[in-house]
């Protein structure tokens, strides 16, 4: 594989390749928040955002971080409940929980600068090869591979590349193919091009090939086989998890659990849920019976109120939603009490914040 890559690099027209994409680049790029300046941070702090998560999305929870934590100063002195608050609606908390222990050791280590040095950067908690490459490509302008999802699609196609993208040892051969075609003088705008033409034009779907600026560099296009591109094996099935879950209310106070330090969402607060087994008993009664013996609390819940679904990466989690009353929590544990403007300070994962609208637009 790497003897026929080196013959199509030797015949690949690289300077004519870099001229076409980064004049495509700087006349078409959208206008993104974290493009206003170079500032490692920044860059470093969209980037873990963008992870799993779409451009559009992105950007207003961007934009509040950065306002809430304008530097590595404020976020490494934030308390870890502010930070997943902020980074709230997200998803994927484990982004924020590890940016937030690196800026702390950026902090304290290195005096609140963002490493330019491959190997203290990639020691840093959440910083993978990719961030480690966007992170010294876009913001410190050195010619590292910053290499993803859109850059392997958009190479894969450019010189026919039929390796299994899915697997890691790939993404070996995808950067050391951009280190032989980036712009030396302009890594930074290159890397982001690479980005852009893959977000924009040259999608998993349906590219666009007739308004692609490299078109006429693109092996796949003359080939007719962009559309087959990258190779990509499927993931596993994604399985499905039955769930009920209650809003639960005394008074003027609600129910709410902190889930576990470790694992999916972790350290995020949740209404009071258990997984259902199909059998004899209803989910209802389940929940009666776990919120009795996992949380000591009597109870009364009312009929099903609604469903919710919610999906991860590997898994998805079918939510029957309930309302209830506690009727005795004198032997109440591992719950805590609040009112609704307390709850507010609280950070929810989607599919909680969505049961409580739930309850709300029922109450």
């Amino acid at each position: 594989m790497e003897e026929i890559l080196q013959k199509q690099l030797m015949h690949f027209q690289k300077e004519t390749f870099q001229r076409d994409l980064l004049e495509w680049y700087r006349r078409e790029k959208r206008d993104l928040p974290w493009r206003k300046d170079q500032d490692p941070y920044k860059v470093w702090v969209s980037e873990i955002m963008l992870q799993q998560t779409r451009v559009d999305t992105v950007i207003p929870f961007f934009n509040q971080f950065i306002e809430k934590f304008p530097t590595i100063e404020a976020l490494a002195e934030a308390d870890e409940e502010e930070v997943l608050k902020a980074w709230e609606g997200l998803g994927y908390y484990s982004r924020a929980r590890n940016l937030h222990s690196a800026v702390k050791e950026v902090k304290e280590t290195y005096g609140g600068k963002v490493p330019d040095d491959p190997k203290q950067l990639e020691k840093l908690k959440g910083i993978g090869p990719y961030t480690k490459g966007a992170i010294l490509s876009i913001a410190y302008n050195l010619p590292e591979p910053a290499v993803d999802g859109n850059v392997m699609r958009v190479v894969s196609r450019i010189l026919t590349i039929w390796e299994d993208i899915a697997k890691p040892k790939t993404r070996k051969i995808f950067e050391s193919v951009i280190r032989e075609i980036i712009s030396k003088e302009h890594p930074s705008d290159f890397n982001q091009a690479l980005m852009e033409l893959g977000a924009l034009v040259c999608t998993p779907t349906s590219p666009s090939c007739l308004l692609c600026p490299v078109r006429e560099h693109c092996a796949a296009y003359h080939e007719g086989v962009e559309e087959e591109l990258p190779v990509k094996t499927k993931t596993k099935a994604n399985r499905q998890v039955q769930i009920a879950a209650a809003v639960l209310k005394k008074d003027d106070f609600y129910y709410i659990h902190k889930r576990s330090s470790q694992g999916l969402l972790a350290n995020l607060w949740e209404f009071p849920n258990c997984e259902t087994k199909r059998g004899n008993l209803s989910q209802k009664k389940q929940l009666e019976q776990f919120l009795q013996q996992e949380y000591g609390i009597e109870s009364t819940i009312g009929d099903l109120a609604g469903t919710i679904q919610h999906v991860f990466s590997h898994l998805t989690w079918n939510i029957s939603v309930f309302f209830g009353h506690v009727k005795n929590d004198t032997e109440m544990k591992e719950l805590n009490k609040v009112t609704i403007d307390e709850m507010n300070q609280y950070a929810f994962p989607v599919s909680h914040q969505k049961i409580f609208s739930l309850y709300q637009e029922q109450s």
